[in-house]
């Protein structure tokens, strides 16, 4: 039966609705597991179910299964029709009326450093690494920073230890509040990256100039636990992933590339296991 673009508007209608949508396109291309969704929302399991069973006969939503799990991912071809429906039939295929004219800057210029942003929840390990490699590793083409949606009280001792060990400069190093970034003198962002699942899944502020985002998800080496040579180990194979990561992104074509080329190749690196 096809889908009415009635039907779909009137799914996304529901102000819940919208943000468990809105949380799956954060997290696109990626999948999300009913349960993180129902936590992330604060929603009951069967508030959650129903939600996702509206956008899922909507066409908004892909279910897929995974073990015992239910995992959903954004339907992009069908949100694109949906725009497509409404620039086409609503404003009369001149999507003019509908859209502002993009002015985007090229990403990559001899006079500009571009500014990248790693969020996490506490700032206190892989965000922080980040931030340390892509200064020291981005070729002075960037300028980064890091934050947290609840920021802990500093680096974790243990991150600052492996970076000073690998020669880097730790004095600016410090947790951050996610609201620093957010106000009005703040750095323009070029790029946006979450390392965590619980950063990808809470709703950030509508950064200025729509910078390119991805999620760059990893487990948390802070919550390892064992002896401290496995806490290491932990810690070791955290910056490695995120220095593997950094230096691909790093040595991108950016002057050759438009934006929807380059949010491609980010996703892609985000998707890097090693």
């Amino acid at each position: 039966m096809e889908i009415e673009i009635h039907d779909r508007l009137n799914a996304l209608a529901h102000p819940k609705r919208l943000d468990l949508f809105r949380l799956l396109m954060r997290r696109y291309p990626d999948s999300v597991a009913a349960g993180q969704i129902a936590e992330a929302l604060a929603l009951k399991p069967n508030t959650a179910s129903t939600y996702l069973n509206a956008l899922k006969s909507a066409g908004l939503i892909q279910q897929s299964r995974s073990g015992t799990s239910l995992q959903y991912a954004a339907n992009l071809p069908a949100v694109r029709g949906l725009f497509d429906e409404l620039l086409g039939g609503c404003c009369q295929n001149r999507p003019d009326l509908c859209m502002q004219p993009s002015d985007d800057p090229v990403m990559a210029s001899p006079d500009r450093v571009m500014n990248a942003l790693f969020l996490c929840t506490g700032n206190s390990a892989r965000s922080i690494m980040a931030e340390a490699i892509l200064n020291n590793e981005g070729n002075g083409l960037f300028r980064a920073y890091s934050a947290g949606t609840a920021p802990s009280d500093g680096p974790n001792s243990i991150v600052l230890e492996l970076l000073k060990q690998k020669d880097y400069d730790t004095t600016s190093l410090r947790s951050k509040s996610l609201e620093e970034f957010a106000a009005a003198d703040a750095p323009k962002m070029d790029f946006v990256f979450t390392v965590c699942d619980h950063a990808a899944n809470e709703a950030c502020p509508a950064w200025p100039g729509q910078p390119i985002s991805a999620h760059w998800g990893l487990p948390d080496p802070v919550k390892v636990e064992g002896t401290d040579a496995q806490k290491q180990l932990a810690f070791q194979q955290a910056y490695g992933l995120l220095r593997n990561r950094i230096t691909a992104f790093a040595s991108l074509p950016f002057e050759t590339l438009d934006r929807i080329s380059l949010q491609h190749k980010v996703d892609d690196i985000g998707r890097m296991a090693e």
